[in-house]
């Protein structure tokens, strides 16, 4: 069977040269979809892989982009709070001057 990630590659590009241009340190959805897609290219085709697996698998990397998207709210947020606080100890402090 063929590696999933050579088959991504363009034509004639191997995979060394290719891997030196990447400097991506995390894997996307698009990554995800163009490593499910080789797979199911590459499958036999006498033992298909169940297509329930492939459902779970999308639905765990929708949760993780969920998480990673929340995360970035309440970092916004508590940076938000953050310079709230800080604005009202110094208004504070005016005061008791």
């Amino acid at each position: 069977m063929a590696d999933p990630i050579s088959s991504l590659l363009p034509v004639g590009v191997p995979a060394a040269k290719a891997s030196a241009k990447v400097h991506k340190t995390t894997l996307d959805q698009s990554d995800f979809l163009a490593l499910m897609s080789a797979q199911l290219k590459n499958q036999d085709p006498t033992k298909p892989v169940d297509n329930s697996e492939y459902v779970a698998q999308m639905a765990q990397f929708s949760t993780v982009n969920g998480i990673a998207a929340m995360n970035g709210a309440i970092a916004q947020s508590n940076t938000t709070l953050a310079a709230i606080t800080n604005r009202l100890d110094t208004l504070i402090a005016a005061t008791k001057r």
